[in-house]
């Protein structure tokens, strides 16, 4: 099982990511990020560049999408909120948003 990400470790790993518009959820047991692109399309090809590298890593993002727009959330359910997995699909989210 994935350790919990906690204290000043969790602090750290967040914060790059707090900068770059992801927010927690209320619990604090997940973070998401609505990500906007021009039209469908390129919604769809980040949500399909996300996917092969969720599915390498067995991490699956909780998403929704609605033409341009992808809705987001992370965590990780076996562990029971956020852990390295979840930081890591992040920003690779993000990079991947910036390379559209």
């Amino acid at each position: 099982m994935t350790e919990l990400l906690q204290g000043a470790t969790r602090d750290e790993a967040l914060a790059p990511l707090l900068a770059q518009g992801w927010t927690e959820t209320a619990d604090g047991n997940a973070i998401r990020k609505r990500f906007t692109f021009r039209n469908f399309n390129e919604a769809f090809g980040f949500m399909t560049r996300v996917a092969l590298f969720a599915e390498k890593r067995d991490h699956h993002p909780d998403w929704r999408n609605v033409y341009r727009t992808v809705e987001v959330e992370l965590s990780t359910h076996d562990a029971g909120g956020l852990t390295a997995k979840d930081i890591e699909l992040a920003r690779t989210m993000d990079e991947a948003a910036a390379h559209v």
